[in-house]
């Protein structure tokens, strides 16, 4: 059975878990193994363009594993160009309007949106934006229907309109709205930074959650990750389905 959505807040993850992140990472770039049979036995891409965004206070070259997995895989797997994502300011907003407008008018194809915990809530307001460019969105932690469960305040503290995350209830209700495109949500029980149940959708016929096992830091070079996001970027445009574990498909 499928998780409920839990759209009242829920604070972040217990501090437990957010004091094991570090040494839970660790272990998950143990996996490089795995990493090299998935590429091995990934379905091979179609060269759509595939935009991918960094968490919050990550460098552009967080997301390096995955869009080199992408590409590949034969994606055209691109950085944001925000560097060091500092948050939402309206300079962000110009440069990845640019990126998706660039790529969809370069390939002439929808974009595909992978976003990695704040990242992907970029990807979800773009493609709300901008659906016509747009081929899907897969955020990886991304606590897009509670923007206050999380522990990244802890280092820079977030205040929209000058108030704390979790008083600014407008613009919780307008992030968890969902999208005309179809969406993935990866998120992780364990996960030490964002808690699990932010970033959850009510599932529907473009709309899915999908489990794993990692740490929040560690989804940008997880195996089981990495397979999820092949397997949705390889589906045909226009022919959409929910994931399928390899395991469940046979």
């Amino acid at each position: 059975m499928a998780n409920e959505p839990h759209w009242d807040a829920v604070g972040p993850p217990p501090l437990a878990l957010f004091a094991q992140e570090q040494l839970r990472a660790i272990g998950d770039l143990t996996n490089f193994r795995a990493r090299r049979r998935l590429l091995r036995d990934a379905p091979r891409g179609d060269g759509h363009p595939v935009l991918v965004m960094p968490g919050f206070l990550a460098p552009e070259f967080s997301t390096s594993p995955l869009r080199n997995f992408l590409r590949d895989l034969c994606y055209d797997a691109r950085s944001s160009h925000l560097g060091v994502n500092l948050g939402p300011t309206p300079k962000v907003v110009e440069t990845l309007q640019h990126r998706l407008t660039h790529l969809a008018e370069r390939h002439d194809r929808k974009v595909s949106l992978v976003g990695w915990s704040l990242g992907g809530l970029y990807a979800r307001e773009l493609a709300r934006a901008h659906p016509s460019l747009v081929r899907q969105v897969i955020t990886m932690g991304s606590p897009f229907a509670d923007i206050s469960a999380t522990h990244a305040t802890r280092f820079v503290p977030l205040r929209p309109e000058g108030k704390p995350l979790h008083e600014a209830h407008d613009l919780r209700a307008a992030l968890r709205r969902p999208l005309d495109v179809p969406t993935t949500s990866i998120y992780s029980k364990t996960d030490g930074i964002v808690h699990w149940q932010s970033c959850l959708q009510d599932e529907g016929p473009l709309r899915e959650n999908v489990e794993v096992h990692c740490s929040h830091t560690g989804m940008g070079f997880h195996s089981e990750v990495f397979e999820i996001v092949a397997d949705r970027v390889a589906l045909p445009e226009g022919a959409w389905q929910p994931y399928a574990r390899r395991a469940e498909a046979s």
